[in-house]
């Protein structure tokens, strides 16, 4: 094991190789080795890595791919290690950490650093005007927490906001003392990700859920990957690939930039991976523009509705006359339109020539069954909302939902975000769950619906919101408009982060401000004398327990249901009927809550210990049931639109490089992509490059513009040649988190617009 990193490496000056055109193989084993060894040491980490993922071990803390039946004994991917190894590890943050470092200097210091300092293991108090955070016992700090909401005007200006990390039982337990305290205000991850996924799905199909199995991945005859890049963000989906691809299964990848993880996977687990050539993936590939694709998906649905009007049986007129409803309106509002003004608005909006759309077009119509997976690229745009009802009317023309290998896939990027949903973090409760809530505890929970992320921002700026508490996550660094938002969060009478590691959220304080040191899905859980097990739900609805393996580094750190069970004891008085502390003792007594409340988790305690858990039921997928306002899937009508960019300016997207996961930085290198040593890089066309007069290596600042005409600024970012669609360009974020203006939003889902951001670049300032 290596000790943390004591001073902040140069991240400005990265060097530059030709990005690649295959991914994982070797270089991932190696990756993985390294980071273990580092983090952790070879025991603790062969202890870890043995259990990720395992039907007997616990649940990855990366991302919310599912897993097969049958379970490798390597069932991780590089970017899962480095997330398991950096959670593992036996660095620490305490007491003398705080005392050598005050919060202005962490400040300072970058995510990377602050996150390569180890575990939090006491629990941390600033007093208004401190210069450091100082240790504090539990009592303390439940004191002033209680202290702080108790002497609100009002609960709604309580914030309890909570990342995709929290496991399902931590998650019902946080909601009920929100809910039971009287606010709805229970802004997540999810606001700021996939809301846009949930609010179309919601409206046209009646689950906000994908609707697929791992089976229908593998049974696909097609399968569409949309604004996603599996081989950074979900590397384990490539083995998923691989097998339907080796079945037989057809792939297009629609996406800005070439991703080498979509164009060949060298498969670490096989003989062909490691030594051979790898499976090619894609078998075609659409560069689109960034936020073309509602205007890709129009154009091929046009197409099939042409070629079926021709007599040439495109579409699935028994499903669509048993199970849909306005198909008539749709069809009309394509087919109506002017043929040569159609196609223009398409190659605007897609950059993409007709020919290769109709190409696309042609593999549809040879595909029966097709599955479309989707990810960020779709979901953060102001028209992101009309873009995925848009993929639901190209799979509903030809029947593919309800039917095995198709369906609706959005690929969630956090372990446990969509499981946090279910168990009821959403600002928008419905009805029926409140009712639940009301029967099962016997009280009446707020039926005000409270802020979302954005809005919660909002509040905080304007005074309405005085407390902010995080379970887990990086508040500060994952919300949009950085320098608002930490401008909002230090307005707060009281911020307090539930944390595992040091992130920038720690260094953004309110007048009081807290730390309180969690235990990881790594850690052994033992309360009441027994050792507890939480659970988790995966991206395709899949429930199963979770077992940390190691010792946890300090008797300090609690588990997030002993935090959030111990606070509302403390908070809501010892007169309060609900039993607390029985659910802090045996996490089955709480379970048992859930079974009750939540639909699907019916003999929780029973199914949960089954090996590889359970599936929740799907109406759409298992029984072509649709409980939208219509009783069917709903067709709905979606103008083309596309973001407008004016002469000169590029249209940016943010995302991860490959030593990321969300927020946490674990290494300063994007190998696939060809970036060393340093993150502020923006990528270009070289002809982008050409025409703005820049040249590749130049330094620039990149301003964003928006209709408020603030100047949100982003100094010293390298221009790096890259193969991106043309007028468009990509950064990492958080760093360019600042670009994107606070009320940039998506209609309907108010989720921020990451992935269309109009910049213009100046040159370097030197700020």
């Amino acid at each position: 094991m290596s000790n943390a990193p004591i001073d902040d490496p140069r991240q400005d000056a990265p060097s530059v190789t030709a990005p690649k055109e295959s991914a994982v193989g070797i270089p991932a084993i190696a990756g993985s080795a390294r980071v273990t060894g580092a983090q952790s040491g070879a025991r603790r980490g062969l202890l870890t890595l043995t259990a990720v993922n395992q039907k007997r071990g616990f649940d990855c803390p990366g991302c919310a791919w599912p897993e097969p039946d049958h379970r490798h004994p390597a069932e991780f991917c590089e970017n899962g290690a480095k997330a398991v190894a950096e959670e593992a590890t036996r660095r620490e943050v305490g007491p003398e950490f705080f005392a050598a470092h005050s919060i202005a200097e962490l400040a300072e210091r970058s995510g990377y650093w602050l996150g390569q300092q180890g575990r939090i293991t006491v629990p941390a108090y600033a007093a208004p005007g401190a210069e450091h955070y100082v240790p504090v016992s539990w009592d303390e700090a439940f004191g002033i927490i209680a202290d702080r909401l108790n002497g609100l005007d009002s609960p709604d200006e309580a914030l309890f906001y909570t990342s995709g990390r929290t496991s399902n039982e931590a998650a019902f337990a946080y909601q009920l003392f929100a809910r039971r305290f009287g606010t709805n205000n229970l802004p997540d991850c999810s606001n700021m990700c996939h809301e846009s996924s949930g609010s179309a799905l919601v409206e046209t199909l009646g689950v906000g859920k994908g609707s697929v199995l791992l089976d229908d991945i593998y049974q696909a005859d097609l399968i569409i990957v949309a604004g996603q890049n599996p081989g950074t963000n979900h590397p384990r989906m490539l083995t998923a690939l691989e097998k339907a691809k080796r079945a037989g299964t057809r792939i297009i990848t629609v996406n800005p930039l070439p991703e080498a993880g979509m164009q060949r996977f060298r498969n670490p687990q096989t003989a062909r991976g490691l030594v051979g050539a790898g499976t090619l993936l894609t078998d075609l590939f659409l560069q689109v523009r960034v936020g073309g694709d509602l205007a890709l998906f129009s154009a091929l649905n046009r197409i099939l509705l042409q070629v079926d009007e021709a007599g040439g049986e495109a579409l699935d007129h028994e499903f669509i006359a048993e199970h849909t409803h306005g198909f008539d309106a749709y069809a009309k509002s394509l087919l109506d339109q002017d043929e040569e003004a159609f196609w223009a608005a398409v190659r605007r909006a897609t950059g993409l020539p007709r020919e290769r759309i109709e190409e696309a077009a042609a593999m549809v119509l040879a595909s029966q069954r097709i599955v479309v997976c989707w990810a960020m690229g779709l979901t953060q745009h102001r028209h992101a909302v009309p873009t995925i009802r848009e993929v639901v009317d190209f799979l509903l023309l030809r029947g593919n939902i309800g039917r095995p290998g198709a369906g609706v896939c959005p690929v969630r990027g956090h372990s446990n975000v969509q499981g946090d949903r279910t168990m009821g973090i959403w600002e928008r409760p419905p009805a029926e769950f409140l009712d639940a809530l009301r029967d099962e505890f016997g009280f009446e929970p707020p039926r005000e619906h409270g802020l979302d992320t954005v809005d919660a921002i909002r509040a905080m700026r304007d005074g309405r919101a005085k407390v902010f508490f995080a379970m887990g996550g990086n508040f500060v660094s994952a919300s949009p408009d950085t320098a608002a938002t930490e401008a909002a969060m230090r307005r707060c009478r009281l911020t307090v982060q539930v944390s595992t590691k040091l992130n920038r959220s720690h260094a953004v304080t309110g007048e009081h401000a807290l730390i309180l040191p969690a235990l990881g899905r790594t850690d052994r859980d033992v309360q009441g004398g027994a050792e507890q097990f939480v659970s988790v739900e995966d991206s395709m609805g899949q429930v199963h327990a979770s077992r940390g393996r190691v010792e946890p580094l300090s008797a300090e750190m609690r588990s997030e249901v002993a935090v959030v069970c111990g606070l509302a004891r403390r908070v809501l008085g010892a007169d309060d009927p609900l039993p607390w502390e029985e659910f802090t003792a045996d996490y089955d007594r709480l379970r048992d809550r859930i079974s009750r409340v939540v639909p699907g988790f019916e003999d929780y305690n029973e199914k949960v210990r089954r090996p590889g858990g359970f599936t929740l039921p799907h109406a759409p997928r298992d029984d072509r049931a649709f409980p939208t306002a219509t009783g069917k899937a709903n067709f709905t009508v979606n103008p083309i639109t596309a973001p407008e960019v004016p002469e000169g300016r590029l249209l940016l997207q943010t995302l991860r490089s490959h030593d990321q996961f969300n927020t946490t930085i674990y290494g300063l290198n994007d190998r696939y992509r060809g970036i060393h040593h340093g993150r502020r890089v923006v990528l270009v066309n070289p002809e982008d490059i050409a025409e703005l007069g820049l040249q590749a290596g130049a330094y620039v600042d990149l301003v964003s513009e928006w209709r408020d005409g603030a100047d949100r600024r982003a100094p010293h970012f390298l221009v790096v040649e890259y193969p991106t669609a043309k007028g468009c360009a990509a950064a990492y974020y958080p760093e360019t988190n600042v670009l994107v203006p606070l009320d940039s939003t998506a209609e309907v889902s108010n989720t921020p617009t990451s992935k269309s951001i109009v910049v213009r670049l100046e040159p370097d300032s030197g700020l």
